[in-house]
Parts: C-alpha cells; structure tokens; sequence
C-alpha cells in the first residue's frame, strides 16, 4: 500500500471518527447539562472524578501499551501470534480490576452513603465496564490495521458484539476477505491458540509492548494526575472536585471532538509509512516528503484551531459555564478555571500532534530513554500540582498541566527537528504564523475582551446576545484571514476531504 493511499485512508478513519465524536458528545453534552440541574456537586466528583479514573487507569494500563506495538511495524507479520499477544490485555484487565477495585474500596476515603449512595456498587461496576471492553480488543487492532474505516462502534458489551458479528460476517465471504487482505480467514484465527513451530507470541513485539507499557504507565500519570492528586491526596473536596471536573470536561471537549480522532488516525499513518529503525536519509524519500508535508499541515491545523480557542474562550468562558451548569458553574472559581484551560487546549493540540508523530517513528532504543524523560515529568507534575493547588485551588491542576504539556512539546519538537535535520524537509515550519493573522487574533481578543466587560453577563438576556454577536463577528473575521493567508493549509484540507469522498465511493 502507497503513502498516498495509507493518507487518504487516514483522512477517512479522521474523518468518520470526528463525526461520530461530534454525534456523540453532543448527545453527552445534553444530556449532563440536563443531569447538572439536579445532580450535588459531590456525587458529580465521586463518579466522574474516582470511578473514572477507576475504569480510565484499568483499561490504560491492560491495553495501550499492547496497542502502540501491535499496530506498529511492518504489516507483514504473523497475525496469530500477534493475536495471542492482544489476548493478554483480558487477564491483566482482570488484575488491575481487581487490584485497584480493592484500593478504591479499601485504601481510599469511602464517601458518606448519605450523600453519595451505592459507593460499592459503582465502583464493581466499572471494573467489571473496564474487563468487557477488553474482550474486543483483538478486534479493534485488526481493524484498525486493516483501515476499516466504516467500522465505527459503542463501547463495552456491545463494542464485543459488533466487531465479533462484523468479522463473522465478512469472513463468512471468503472473497470479501480475499479483498481486504485479512490476515485471517475463519473466526478460531482471532482467538489464542498454540503454534506448533513457532512461539506463542512474537517476542520482538512483546519487547516493545513492555517498552510502550512502561511509557504508557508514565504518561497515564500525566493524562490522568489531576484525578490522582485528587483521589489520594485529598486536596479538594467532592464537590470542588465536581466542579473541576465538569469545567475540565467542557473545556476539552473540542479536544476530545477534533484532537483525539486526528491523533489515532494520523498515528496509524506515520506508523505504516515510516520505518522505525531507520533515519529519515535512509527511507524511501516519497514517504519521507509524505509524511513531512502532512505533520507541517497538522500542525498548523493544531495551532490555529487552539489559538482559536484559547482566545475566545477567555471572553466566554463565563457566558458558556452559566448556560451549561447555571450559578453552581458560572460563580465561584469556575470561569477562572475555563479559561485558564483554554490556554492548555491550545497546548494540548499541539503536543497531540507532535507526539503522534514523535511515537510513530521513534525507535525501541529511543522509546525506552524518553521513558526516563517521561518518568522526570511524571514527577514533576505530581509534586507541582500538589504545591500549586495548595496555592491557586484547581486553578494549580490546569497550570501545572500547562507546564508540562510544555515541557513535551518541546521534547517531541526536538526530535523532529533532529529527526529531519539531514533532509530538504521542515515540517516544523507549520508553528509560524502570518504577521496579519496573528494581528486578527490579537484584534479579536482585544474587542471581545471588551464586549464581555460591558455586555456580560450580569445583564440580560439581549445584552448576552449583543455578546455572542460581537464573538460571531470577530470569528468569521479571524477564520476569513486564516482562509487567506493560509493557503497550503486550506490546499491539504481539500485535496485530503477529496481523497477521503472518493475512497468512500470505491468502497
């Protein structure tokens, strides 16, 4: 399979994945700001804050390591040995389940039941939640590798369901499997099994799943430390920790609609088309520009839509809490946090970009010396969320947060500087921006700044909306200027949403 064609592919699971995150937040998005009007502050950081982090951190450590090395490498591998390997994510699933369903019960500050009812109850729950979705997991690396986009499903029980019914289907065609190329041809190939000449699992594989298991071990601390902090440490009650909890959300959620989808897509891309244990002079120079002029165009996609962001969320922030949540959101510490995270989107965009290329072309020798690199920040952010949140509140979460996130980029933009250093390709070119267009971002929030001082948000309604118009203007002022000045980026967007509806066509 060409680069080109691994990008369009790309482009198209990018593509599928954003609408469905879009369909699907939403529908979340609704349904919480039904649910905030008659949820306490601490029930909402019992459940979103520790029993999260109770399913997050389970199914962190059971599956992403063995995730990042099976859809890594060559595509011709033995597959059965690979899926021996992926079945391995079941028994650790069941462990950690265990393991930590025991400390959340036992170790941790158990809520007063008259407050927060059913405390056991949810926490069984979502480790038993954690192990079913583990069971899919051969399903979804075979999947993914194979580019199917189309295949888009729910999570848990009914996640299994649709791929193990999906691949029964298509393997019940043995010309529909011929086509796609599958690895396998029955549904006994994607359970463990013995292989008489050959171990049981590739062990190269299973070297670098450990070495992308101790990495991924650290980078939970970082993704999830807050919650961490939090959980043991007791540095904010549940009802604080309700409240920065549901501004956390909401102030990811762009993230999580348009970041994440990119960030697995494109790491599939950059995995498939770069080899790992070879310098960009020694690969095949068409990938290499391929992959150049796509990270160059990511990034500028990431930087723009965080500016974005960050810029307009410090005038709305308020506005957007208050219609969200109501005063529980809107007074006390909830705006300051909201924009403080606006600032850390903007970050976070661009450190998903960066690493999903850094991850994808790093070799196992250099995947296991960021691990120290990692385990430094891992650290560092424990210790400074703890001194800044007993300075700031929350507040101290979002800013050391920001702080490493910072740190990180700068790690992952080092690489790739060094990493292209020999070739004719700077793909780190998309970090800078036209003078006019930083002007019109300045601009924007200079007058929106304004607007919210003298229209928002103790006033009425007609003066909240003369608000939103001063914000849509400036907007389609700024988008306009990015539309213009920016036209190698505009140039990828349309030439990959073209590949992207006519591989659909084809298929």
């Amino acid at each position: 399979m060409g680069s080109q064609e691994v990008l369009g592919q790309a482009a198209r699971l990018a593509s599928s994945g954003l609408l469905l995150q879009v369909l699907f937040r939403l529908i979340t998005f609704a349904l919480n700001a039904f649910i905030l009007r008659f949820l306490s502050k601490e029930i909402v950081g019992i459940v979103n804050v520790r029993l999260t982090l109770l399913y997050s951190t389970t199914i962190f450590l059971a599956r992403e390591a063995f995730r990042r090395a099976c859809l890594s490498g060559s595509t011709q591998r033995d597959w059965r040995q690979t899926i021996n390997l992926l079945w391995l994510t079941v028994p650790l699933g069941v462990f950690w389940s265990l393991f930590l369903g025991w400390v959340w019960l036992r170790l941790l500050e158990v809520p007063d039941p008259n407050v927060v009812p059913h405390y056991g109850t949810g926490v069984v729950v979502f480790g038993l939640s954690a192990v079913v979705e583990l069971l899919g997991e051969p399903f979804w690396v075979l999947a993914q590798a194979q580019m199917f986009v189309k295949l888009k499903l729910f999570y848990t029980t009914v996640l299994v369901l649709c791929y193990v019914a999906y691949f029964k289907k298509l393997l019940g065609f043995p010309k529909s499997a011929k086509q796609q190329m599958l690895p396998v041809s029955r549904m006994t190939d994607l359970l463990p099994s013995i292989l008489r000449s050959r171990a049981f699992v590739n062990w190269e594989e299973a070297k670098l799943t450990w070495s992308f298991f101790k990495q991924s071990f650290l980078k939970q601390i970082l993704t999830e430390g807050e919650r961490y902090v939090m959980t043991f440490l007791n540095v904010l009650n549940f009802g604080d920790q309700g409240v920065y909890d549901i501004v956390n959300n909401l102030g990811s959620l762009v993230a999580r609609l348009i970041f994440q989808p990119i960030e697995e897509s494109f790491y599939i891309f950059f995995a498939k088309v770069l080899e790992r244990e070879k310098d960009a002079t020694l690969q095949k120079q068409e990938d290499v520009a391929v992959a150049a002029t796509v990270l160059e165009s990511l990034l500028k996609l990431a930087l723009l839509t965080g500016l974005t962001i960050t810029v307009f969320g410090f005038a709305y922030s308020q506005l957007a809490l208050d219609i969200y949540g109501g005063a529980m959101l809107s007074s006390g510490s909830g705006p300051v946090l909201l924009r403080t995270y606006c600032l850390y989107v903007l970050l976070l965009a661009i450190n998903g970009v960066t690493e999903c290329f850094t991850f994808a072309a790093m070799s196992k020798e250099q995947v296991d010396r960021y691990n120290f690199t990692m385990l430094a920040l891992s650290s560092s952010f424990l210790v400074l969320s703890y001194l800044l949140t007993r300075w700031y509140g929350s507040v101290g979460f979002i800013l050391a947060n920001c702080f490493n996130m910072g740190i990180r980029i700068m790690q992952s933009l080092y690489f790739i500087h060094r990493y292209y250093r020999e070739s004719p390709h700077r793909p780190l070119a998309g970090m800078r921006l036209s003078p006019v267009l930083v002007g019109a971002f300045a601009l924007s929030g200079g007058i929106t700044g304004v607007s919210e001082a003298l229209l928002c948000c103790e006033q009425g309604w007609l003066f909240r909306l003369a608000h939103v118009a001063v914000g849509a203007v400036c907007l389609g002022a700024t988008l306009g200027t990015a539309f213009l000045t920016e036209t190698k980026l505009i140039h990828f967007l349309r030439t990959q949403l073209g590949v992207s509806r006519l591989a659909d066509k084809r298929t």
